[in-house]
């Protein structure tokens, strides 16, 4: 399995080789690319990476911290993510996405507003194309003017921890056709709520819009390895 997981760290100039490798890893395991109970052998993974083993224990520290791995003396590492593990991240995500958005449609402004249409407006044009990755980066974009239109820095500060799990998330849902079509739809009527400055329109949309996509992804993550 973790053959298939992972691909060599590319040269990097701003940010630690840690961090990196702790990224790397962090996203095959909430991708589900590595599975709960996988063990981990640190050599092996740190050779396929292209590192030394150093920056690799630095990082699955790190991601013991956050009870991703278990490190078990004289027993090895193994893999604990799993989908119950999952869904309290989906559930977390939707509560903090929710309340920036309600704080958003309070705050907005008209630029704001304009540019959130704009990219709706473009995620319809990746639907024609059939752009992928184009769609997740626009999504993302979409949710990080929401988080500035809010305002709300220390519910953004909660929420950058649930960054990958995110991505990881777009990245398994938006590859379906169905699937993009229905979010650019959710996104649409989110814009609109919180454009009409509709307070609580806006946080039902997007607690629904997380929770529904994030059950998609659960429903992926347990079709992986079978």
């Amino acid at each position: 399995m973790e053959d298939e997981a992972q691909s060599p760290v590319e040269p990097i100039v701003l940010r630690s080789l840690r961090d990196h490798v702790y990224d790397q890893v962090r996203d095959a395991i909430v991708s589900g690319r590595m599975r709960s109970g996988d063990k981990l052998n640190e050599r092996q993974l740190a050779t396929r990476l292209g590192i030394s083993t150093t920056p690799l224990k630095e990082a699955l520290r790190l991601l013991e911290a956050e009870g991703l791995v278990r490190c078990e003396t004289r027993r090895g590492i193994y893999v604990t993510f799993d989908a119950h593990q999952a869904e309290e991240m989906m559930l977390a995500r939707a509560a903090l996405e929710s309340m920036i958005a309600r704080q958003a449609a309070r705050r907005v402004t008209d630029d704001q507003v304009a540019r959130m249409k704009a990219l709706v407006g473009e995620m319809r044009t990746g639907l024609v194309a059939a752009d992928v990755q184009r769609l997740i980066e626009l999504n993302e974009h979409f949710h990080n003017v929401i988080h500035a239109a809010s305002g709300c820095n220390y519910l953004h500060r909660l929420q950058s921890g649930q960054n990958i799990y995110s991505h990881a998330t777009r990245l398994s849902v938006l590859a379906d056709r169905v699937e993009q079509e229905l979010a650019t739809q959710e996104h649409e009527g989110i814009a609109r709520a919180i454009a009409a400055r509709q307070p609580d329109i806006a946080e039902r949309l997007m607690r629904d819009h997380v929770i529904r996509s994030g059950e998609k992804h659960l429903a992926l993550l347990s079709k992986v390895g079978k």
